[in-house]
């Protein structure tokens, strides 16, 4: 596999779908993940089973092998992912600091001040 094809980047909404079907409904086959997206995403059981040995190699998915069929299940939780994704977001774009990252959202309406004092109340819970 390349480096392309197993990096740490962003994941591709189709690669956010399976991890999330998984996390959802695993351990699971290829077969009930080609099933379980079909109607989102249609695809051929050799993709479905291309892409989830992809994810299984950056460490988000693992499997079991019982006879011939494998079972996969996720090593890391759907928000896990997306808090790294935002996490990259962060760095990119506002150079490490989540404090600009935050007010950027409330700056741009995306996130009330009633929201991110709701936000601020719940890190203080967590000290």
């Amino acid at each position: 596999m390349t480096a392309r094809n197993t990096s740490g980047g962003p994941l591709t909404a189709l690669q956010r779908a399976i991890v999330d079907f998984v996390a959802a409904k695993g351990p699971v086959t290829s077969e009930q993940v080609r099933e379980g997206l079909h109607k989102t995403h249609p695809l051929k059981d050799s993709s479905i089973r291309t892409l989830l040995r992809r994810l299984e190699a950056r460490g988000l998915l693992s499997h079991v092998q019982e006879g011939k069929v494998f079972r996969y299940r996720a090593e890391t939780s759907s928000a896990r992912v997306a808090a790294k994704a935002v996490k990259r977001m962060i760095d990119g774009f506002w150079a490490g600091s989540a404090e600009r990252f935050l007010a950027g959202l409330v700056d741009e309406k995306v996130l009330s001040a009633a929201e991110l004092e709701r936000l601020a109340r719940k890190v203080r819970s967590r000290k």
